[in-house]
């Protein structure tokens, strides 16, 4: 795994030993950044289930001016603080080793404009997460919240916590959900 574009272009990352984590293949990361990048520059990122943090310094590195990552495994966790010092983003990253969930309150930022999350498949933390983003005053009108799930994972429960699904953008195994708060009339 490596860093596609921007300032750190090119560079390897690690990658946490097992199967608890998936890296989200190059092919994919581009396409995802493709469709991101109006959002990066000078950009708030948060990265959810962070892994190796590769979607997160792939933010930085084209543009994001600060990213969280959430990450509670203690192997991956360590893999995103290695990686972060090796692409020398140290000092434009929050590191948050705890649960998904109660992580979001720690975030103290007046808005988010990006929200990834890409959660364990089958786990069903995305209904929990997006009750809590729901209640989280950075996630606002102009927030953007990507999830990628498995191309069954039906979102029609976003609506119940103020969400609309923007754009699903589906790929041979998987997909990325789009969404945004709905605009209060």
């Amino acid at each position: 795994m490596r860093v596609i574009a921007g300032e750190a272009r090119s560079l390897p990352l690690k990658t946490p030993q097992g199967l608890d984590t998936r890296p989200t293949t190059d092919r994919i990361k581009e396409t995802l950044f493709n469709m991101l990048q109006p959002y990066l520059p000078c950009s708030v990122f948060i990265d959810l289930c962070s892994g190796s943090g590769g979607i997160g310094i792939e933010a930085i590195s084209r543009g994001a001016r600060h990213a969280y990552f959430v990450e509670n495994g203690r192997e991956p966790a360590k893999c995103i603080a290695e990686n972060l010092h090796f692409t020398k983003f140290a000092d434009r990253a929050t590191l948050l080793k705890q649960d998904v969930v109660s992580a979001l309150s720690s975030i103290h930022e007046k808005e988010a404009d990006v929200i990834f999350m890409d959660p364990p498949y089958q786990s069903g933390l995305e209904e929990p997460v997006l009750a809590a983003l729901s209640r989280m005053p950075y996630v606002t009108d102009e927030t953007l919240i990507v999830i990628e799930a498995t191309l069954d994972r039906d979102f029609s429960f976003a609506e119940e916590y103020g969400f609309s699904i923007k754009k699903e953008k589906c790929y041979k195994t998987n997909k990325h959900v789009f969404l945004a708060k709905e605009e209060k009339k």
